[in-house]
């Protein structure tokens, strides 16, 4: 059932207008992004072996400043997919979305090589593109609505099919395709990759979210 995809609710804490729900697919959520965000913080490669065809293993030493640019970005990553996976308000979602993304490019553009800047550089504009629908859709369900809550929109059951779809094309401009362009960019490879991860999972926990809160609303 549609209905109980989010399990057991535990209880809502509202904080004004901002509104975090605890169920079990939101704690769940909630749980992992923090101990993957953990394990990011405790991640140190600061020594990285590079596999050459013909010339064998090459060991790689990266600028620590570097690296502390990257786990800075990538543990505002976890934090906000964290706080993405609680919220219970349309424009609060929105928001830890739109700093997922930032961090995102934070984490690619701070590899200081050309083909993997090109890759940041086109990830910007597509998450900077990705604004105009997302928030465009907020403010489209709250003028037809009246409210942002999805508390309150899953009691309406107000027919917002099309504000819906264009939610859900934002949410795939701001976090869907980073693990794209994080492949393209051959992120894999690039020193100090361990933090590329951040991108897939804060990809794949929103992705769920969003499916999640435009099947409830």
């Amino acid at each position: 059932m549609i209905d109980t995809i989010s399990g057991y609710i535990y209880g809502i804490v509202p904080f004004g207008d901002i509104i975090f729900k605890f169920s079990e697919f939101s704690t769940i959520g909630f749980i992992i992004a923090l101990i993957f965000t953990l394990l990011v913080y405790l991640t140190k490669p600061e020594k990285q072996l590079e596999a050459k065809k013909f010339s064998g293993d090459v060991l790689i030493d990266i600028d620590i400043n570097e690296l502390r640019n990257r786990r800075f970005m990538a543990i505002v990553c976890g934090l906000a997919t964290a706080g993405a996976m609680l919220t219970y308000d349309l424009f609060d979602f929105a928001l830890f979305l739109t700093l997922v993304g930032i961090a995102n490019i934070g984490i690619v553009s701070a590899v200081k090589r050309e083909h993997v800047l090109n890759a940041a550089f086109q990830y910007g504009l597509t998450s900077i593109i990705a604004t105009l629908p997302l928030f465009g859709a907020a403010a489209l369900i709250l003028a037809k609505t009246g409210t942002l809550s999805i508390l309150e929109l899953e009691k309406m059951k107000s027919n917002i099919f099309f504000e819906k779809i264009l939610y859900g094309l934002g949410m795939a401009g701001e976090t869907g395709v980073a693990p794209y362009y994080a492949a393209k960019a051959e992120m894999f490879r690039a020193p100090g990759s361990p933090y590329i991860l951040m991108i897939h999972l804060s990809s794949l926990l929103i992705i769920v979210k969003t499916v999640e809160i435009l099947l409830k609303i």
